[in-house]
């Protein structure tokens, strides 16, 4: 049984660190955004079963996605099924049919407790073993605050061992409010939500899971995207969920450490190096000082640069 932990242990993990720019949502049955996606530098595919299709069309989209998942070639790009949430009568039944041939991950929207996540991980065990899959093989990417019961439950979704990444949503909480906008004129997020961003990312971090940054709804605005990408990065946000192809690269290339970003860390990395063997963890560093936390920022990002060339 130990043995059997700590493989499921080692396999979450794996689907934990795994590199999430981008992560692009595929309208469910839609073969030609399908197609188009495939050729795409999305890290993540989400083939969607929720807002994208009406509820008559359910359960022809739900085979459609199944179909994908057995006789697609994905090439790499991570397999994840956006489920309809367990309140109502499709969240379970997308995991039934899509389990014989399982996604890599489920993006679950509309969190409200921990329990509900309790309840499709039992699930998931279920189909599993009934599909002779490894146990614990499927991660959960949670939607964590599309209501406002989800975002008071907040620090407690991670305690999900499926949970492998937390994103954030502001469309759906603020339909749950009655709010007219939840943006500034100038496209930034008024205070509420610019809250749930942070309590995500914080929550992400303090259970050791990826924080991916909401969509940016207004696709013509370029600029605002970028900026807002810019942002989640120097937050700490490793990714941002996509809505249209053309978001795409350039939210790769805001979560890409640029090369004048890896040679300033290896310097310092260097310099560093020297300093410890003279017994110093507080140097001098191009006109700064710096100590052990920008090692350890330094550190990070030279392997995440060294994470997204090998993929490449």
């Amino acid at each position: 049984m130990s043995e059997q932990l700590a493989s499921i242990s080692e396999r979450l993990h794996s689907l934990s660190v795994r590199l999430r720019r981008s992560v692009h949502f595929v309208p469910g049955a839609n073969e030609k955004m399908l197609q188009k996606a495939l050729t795409t530098a999305a890290d993540s595919l989400v083939l969607d079963l929720e807002d994208a299709v009406t509820p008559e069309r359910k359960d022809i989209t739900r085979e459609a996605v199944a179909g994908w998942l057995r006789d697609v070639d994905f090439a790499g790009q991570e397999r994840s099924v956006r489920m309809n949430p367990l309140d109502t009568p499709w969240g379970l039944a997308d995991l039934e049919a899509t389990m014989e041939y399982p996604p890599d991950v489920y993006m679950v929207p509309k969190v409200s407790t921990l329990a509900e996540l309790q309840t499709i991980d039992a699930r998931l065990t279920l189909l599993e073993r009934d599909f002779d899959h490894p146990p614990g093989g499927v991660g959960l990417i949670l939607v964590s605050t599309e209501t406002p019961l989800g975002v008071l439950n907040l620090p407690t979704f991670t305690q999900c061992k499926r949970v492998i990444a937390l994103s954030w949503g502001a469309e759906d909480l603020s339909a749950a409010l009655g709010a007219p906008r939840n943006r500034f004129d100038d496209n930034t997020f008024l205070d509420l939500y610019r809250h749930c961003r942070t309590q995500t990312l914080l929550c992400a971090a303090a259970g050791d899971v990826q924080p991916l940054d909401t969509v940016f709804v207004d696709i013509a605005d370029e600029r605002g995207l970028e900026r807002e990408c810019k942002e989640a990065a120097w937050m700490g946000y490793t990714g941002k969920i996509t809505i249209h192809p053309n978001q795409i690269d350039v939210v790769n290339a805001a979560f890409t450490p640029t090369e004048a970003e890896v040679d300033e860390s290896k310097r310092l990395i260097s310099e560093f190096a020297e300093a410890q063997a003279q017994g110093r963890m507080a140097i001098r560093f191009e006109g700064k000082m710096v100590d052990v936390p920008h090692l350890t920022r330094a550190r990070k990002l030279v392997a995440r640069a060294h994470e997204i060339r090998t993929k490449k």
